[in-house]
């Protein structure tokens, strides 16, 4: 596996094993796919010829059109913009021939469908991912950091299972699927608990007493079933 991807995976598996406030190393990684797209399409890749192709063809969902804005290039995000409308105008333009209005609707449901900064990221995380069980699989190191993860939220549990299900045969699937499941049960153990003691806290009856580890659990429990993966 590409260095390009296991110098990134460690980094963010020792960073959430040295500080396990940030959370799950998986959305960590995707946000800084998503951080390195929103950078290159907003300054060294805006003008590329091959990039603008892409970026006229797919657009962007509504999210990345904010987190775009929010970065402050304005002119940047402009000239993106302006492209992409002159490269509409012609997309749209209803035909002489054919079914009324079947241009536009194929057209605009082609946009809402795709999104140039999704699709990049998603491809790398995949490899992301994968690169995951390589190296559990094969750097006798990495084992003990994922084993000492705060939890994987259960979209990236899932896509880890996904992984090692293809990459690892029998045996070593058994391991990995104890190993990674073992954070993610102990960890939704002392979630349930802290959530059931944030909801007593609403009784009179525990009024006086402390909120012991309660009082973000709402947050973290979103968090941990749907993924922590946009910086807003």
């Amino acid at each position: 596996m590409e260095q390009i991807y296991t110098i990134p995976v460690n980094e963010a598996f020792e960073a959430s094993r040295d500080d396990p406030a940030c959370g799950c190393p998986m959305c960590a990684i995707y946000r800084k796919l998503e951080e390195n797209e929103l950078d290159l399409i907003l300054g060294a890749s805006m003008m590329e010829p091959d990039v603008r192709i892409k970026t006229n063809e797919q657009g962007f969902c509504r999210l990345h059109y904010d987190l775009m804005f929010v970065r402050k290039n304005r002119l940047g995000m402009a000239l993106t913009l302006e492209s992409h409308l002159k490269e509409l105008q012609n997309d749209i333009k209803e035909g002489a021939f054919g079914t009324p209005g079947n241009k536009p609707l194929k057209r605009i449901g082609e946009l809402e469908s795709t999104c140039y900064v999704c699709k990049r990221a998603a491809f790398h995380f995949e490899h992301m991912a994968e690169t995951v069980v390589f190296l559990w699989d094969s750097d006798e190191d990495f084992g003990p950091k994922l084993r000492a993860q705060p939890y994987f939220c259960l979209p990236h549990y899932k896509k880890l299972l996904e992984y090692g299900q293809k990459r690892l045969g029998k045996k070593k699937l058994a391991q990995f699927t104890s190993e990674v499941g073992k954070v993610v049960n102990d960890y939704m153990s002392t979630l349930t608990e802290d959530i059931s003691w944030f909801c007593k806290k609403f009784d009179y009856r525990y009024d006086q007493e402390p909120w012991y580890n309660s009082k973000d659990s709402v947050e973290r429990a979103i968090k941990f079933l749907r993924s922590d993966i946009h910086n807003k």
